[in-house]
């Protein structure tokens, strides 16, 4: 295949805290990977011409709720549990309908689509066949990502809970019928705890052994949903102990949130290097409290970026780069001076090769990382001081001032979507 040199202004990070960035420089592509980081282009290579604007790598959203995206924006004065008991049950309920699932999935693609994100680890519902109809939808529009359908078989509304045998025998139906897809894969998904027996976990796990599948869930979000855990699982020692003596804690694993861990579920979740997905806007839209993301990666914890649409209200993941480092600036003022703010390249980072890594090589502009590209334009929004302004710095005046912008173009895998 033919080499491909995306010319313009280039930033990425490789590690926390340290922006890379060339002005004017070239993006080497060869079979869909990244090739080099060049002041010249090969002789032989297609030039795709951006001069001007900013190149970044694409950005991942390590945790978010497809169904919940029609109310993104609304209820925002409930903690978690009622929250979801009057407004995320009865909205997921409907999903049922193949019709209804198919407008509400429409629109969130072709809007996911439209936006910063490359790849995506995605929650569906209770409802095998309208989950699948997101992965067509997702895979129409390009867009390769982990979706999972829901299991739920206990203290859920009658009209979104199964049986214990059903949930099962529904999971293994939704991962047959996921072999038809080519960018989509699927992702095992226990809501939480509270809403999963151990049996039906049990089984999970044995599942996304057996069949070499990843796992996403919810861990130690909010203080009353931890204080019931504690109630469901006295035979554990802490919330995250419980996920991981039910086989379900690995290297495989995403855990969302995360605000409450204590020390202890801290080692544990290096010790199997889970991921955690750090969700800033939703964890303050619900009152959960702030994660100590600052610890996470001084830990050396797998951490990426998450909307968690719709407790998060946006689906742009530079706002989730802005809300986490104020919500750090909150932890570290208020509740603990030990662990210092985040800046701006480690929230930049979170977006990108933190959160991409999950999905393999990607989020960087290293040798042999997948071409996810994105292309941002800048100038017309800019401060008089742009000429004045490093790389970094254009690209985090971007982020605060534009973050629900959509890009000059998107690049997954070497193709172009938009």
């Amino acid at each position: 295949m033919a080499r491909k040199a995306f010319r313009g202004d280039l930033v990425w990070t490789e590690r926390p805290g340290d922006f890379r960035f060339l002005e004017d420089g070239f993006l080497v592509i060869s079979d869909n990977v990244i090739e080099s980081v060049s002041e010249r282009a090969p002789d032989d290579a297609e030039i795709l011409d951006f001069r001007g604007r900013i190149i970044i790598p694409g950005l991942y959203d390590i945790h978010m709720h497809a169904p919940q995206y029609m109310f993104a924006g609304l209820y925002m004065d409930e903690e978690l549990l009622t929250w979801l008991d009057h407004h995320t049950f009865p909205s997921e309920a409907r999903f049922s309908d193949i019709s209804f699932a198919e407008k509400a999935y429409g629109r969130f693609v072709e809007d996911l689509k439209n936006s910063v994100t490359a790849r995506a680890s995605i929650f569906g519902t209770i409802h095998t066949d309208s989950t699948l109809l997101l992965m067509s939808l997702l895979e129409e529009a390009g867009l390769p990502c982990f979706v999972g359908k829901v299991s739920m078989d206990r203290n859920s509304p009658p009209d979104l809970s199964e049986n214990t045998e059903n949930a099962v025998e529904e999971e293994l139906r939704f991962l047959k019928e996921t072999s038809r897809f080519t960018l989509e894969k699927p992702i095992v998904t226990p809501r939480f705890i509270p809403s999963c027996t151990d049996d039906l976990m049990r089984n999970l796990s044995d599942i996304a052994r057996e069949e070499n599948l990843p796992v996403q869930s919810h861990l130690d979000e909010n203080q009353s949903e931890v204080e019931w855990v504690k109630e469901l699982c006295p035979w554990s020692r802490s919330y995250a102990d419980a996920y991981d003596k039910l086989g379900l804690l690995s290297g495989k694993t995403i855990m969302a949130h995360c605000v409450w861990v204590n020390d202890e579920e801290m080692e544990l979740l290096k010790e199997r290097g889970a991921w955690v997905a750090h969700s800033p806007s939703s964890n303050m839209n619900l009152s959960s409290g702030v994660a100590p993301v600052r610890k996470f990666l001084d830990m050396g914890i797998n951490t990426g970026l998450a909307t968690d649409v719709a407790g998060g209200s946006s689906l742009s993941l530079f706002r989730m780069m802005t809300d986490a480092i104020t919500s750090s600036k909150l932890r570290w003022r208020l509740q603990d001076s030990s662990l210092r703010p985040l800046v701006f390249s480690e929230a930049f980072y979170l977006a990108s090769r933190g959160g991409g890594s999950f999905f393999g090589k990607m989020g960087s502009f290293e040798p042999g990382f997948a071409a996810d590209i994105l292309v941002l334009e800048d100038t017309s929004v800019s401060t008089v001081l742009h000429d004045e302004l490093s790389l970094p710095e254009r690209l985090e005046y971007y982020a605060y001032r534009t973050p629900d912008r959509r890009p000059v173009a998107k690049f997954v895998d070497g193709r172009r979507i938009i």
